[in-house]
């Protein structure tokens, strides 16, 4: 099949790679033209493990192409994809679907035939109808379907949940879309995934449902973390023992500085405007983007305690930016509230991350980037673990305490076991651990 991805961010470019290793022809348009320029010199403009490899191949081997102008692939498509960002709505929190809608006008002046038009990005219930609205509005004789189809992709390992997913959602209205979106996954057929095909609402629900979810999980087990620090209990032992129940599951159950990245939190913010719009108003969902939001500013305040409530003149290492490891992504990210905050308590804040660097100096100006992570330990007072890459997880901890000024350690991952760094002559907390 030949497919146009509108969209060459986290979501458009892993998804339109991915699908041109199925074998099917794939133009990824972004009318960011420098990004195009970089791609074509296979230049990712993401860090996601595996994926400059995968664009190699599959550029050479001629099925995967960019584009500025996706005038011609978009008239050639069988299908196009609409995977533009929808950010929170400055001011109200809503999704910001203006970019989506200026992509279903443009899809609409191009194609030629019947076209199943697909929404990857992630937007609120009924904004496949708006779009097909709009295309029927902008071009009266188009022949076409509206898909709602949401990616369910983690960042660090988005080429292995395209390729080996734990479901595939397709929202339609026209059964004519059915055939052609069965094709496109056909790939997937070898290890059985369930294929979900469900109404276009009920698609774009299930997306926000899913995130929702999550996030709640996330943040109740750092609540009960919390809890466990105040009766001298072990939260990862807790997390253990209701994770062992196959109703539960034990992933997203691990307790830290609170959820980040590109889909939490906008994606619960949006769930709950979308409910309140509706009258069936979602008060987990708006606990859970409150406990959050308080949860990653209350950190500082860890870091704060472990240098005895006052860290003017006080130099601490940050180990660790992004949100999560394996990826660079800074968006919402724990550090953005960490950092600030312990600079406007008096503190210099040294740091360092393997890929978010470049990223975070513009989110960060005042903090001290380092080369690595023994550069940012030198002369600090506290370390803090605030992102669990695999580098910061076996540390030389005699190195460290020789570089530090002080060797004291603030685990926000859980990263350490506690009586191997207190053995090693450290002062040492965590989360949801006494």
């Amino acid at each position: 099949m030949r497919v146009a991805m509108i969209g060459t961010g986290y979501v458009g470019l892993v998804s339109g790679a991915c699908f041109a290793d199925f074998g099917h022809v794939v133009t990824c348009i972004d009318k960011d033209a420098s990004k195009i320029e970089r791609l074509e010199q296979g230049i990712m403009p993401i860090y996601e493990p595996g994926l400059d490899d995968l664009v190699a191949d599959n550029v050479r081997d001629g099925r995967l192409f960019f584009a500025i102008d996706g005038a011609e692939a978009i008239r050639q498509a069988d299908a196009v994809f609409i995977a533009v960002g929808t950010p929170s709505r400055r001011g109200d929190g809503y999704a910001d679907l203006s970019y989506v809608y200026d992509a279903a006008k443009e899809i609409a002046g191009l194609i030629e035939g019947f076209t199943v038009i697909v929404t990857k990005s992630t937007v609120p219930v009924g904004t496949g109808d708006e779009i097909e609205r709009i295309i029927r509005e902008t071009r009266p004789d188009a022949d076409f379907a509206v898909v709602s189809n949401p990616e369910f992709l983690r960042e660090g390992a988005a080429i292995n949940d395209f390729k080996r997913p734990d479901r595939v959602v397709v929202g339609i209205e026209d059964e004519r879309a059915r055939a052609p979106m069965t094709e496109l996954y056909r790939p997937l057929n070898l290890n059985e995934t369930p294929i979900l095909f469900t109404g276009r609402r009920t698609s774009e629900l299930t997306k926000y449902a899913a995130n929702a979810f999550l996030a709640m999980k996330i943040t109740f087990i750092n609540e009960v973390a919390d809890l466990c620090e105040k009766v001298g209990a072990d939260v990862q032992q807790v997390a253990k023992g209701i994770g062992l129940d196959n109703r539960i599951g034990s992933k997203f159950l691990h307790a830290g500085p609170g959820y980040g990245g590109s889909c939490f939190p906008k994606d619960t913010l949006a769930l709950v405007h979308t409910a309140e719009d509706a009258g069936a108003p979602l008060r987990l969902v708006e606990t859970t983007v409150e406990v959050n939001a308080a949860r990653k500013k209350a950190m500082a305040e860890r870091v704060i305690a472990a240098l005895g409530g006052d860290v003017a003149g006080k130099t601490v290492c940050l180990l660790g930016v992004a949100f999560k490891p394996n990826t660079d992504d800074m968006r919402d990210a724990p550090s953005l509230d960490v950092a600030p905050a312990l600079i406007a308590a008096g503190a210099t804040v040294q740091a360092f991350d393997p890929e978010a660097m470049e990223e975070a100096r513009k989110l960060l100006p005042d903090v001290v980037f380092k080369a690595g992570p023994y550069d940012a330990v030198e002369g600090a007072d506290v370390v803090v673990i605030l992102t669990e890459w695999d580098q910061f997880r076996a540390l030389d901890l005699k190195r460290v305490k020789a570089l530090a000024k002080q060797a004291i350690m603030v685990d926000l991952r859980n990263v350490y076991r506690a009586d191997d760094v207190r053995a090693m002559g450290f002062a040492y907390t965590s989360i949801g651990r006494a």
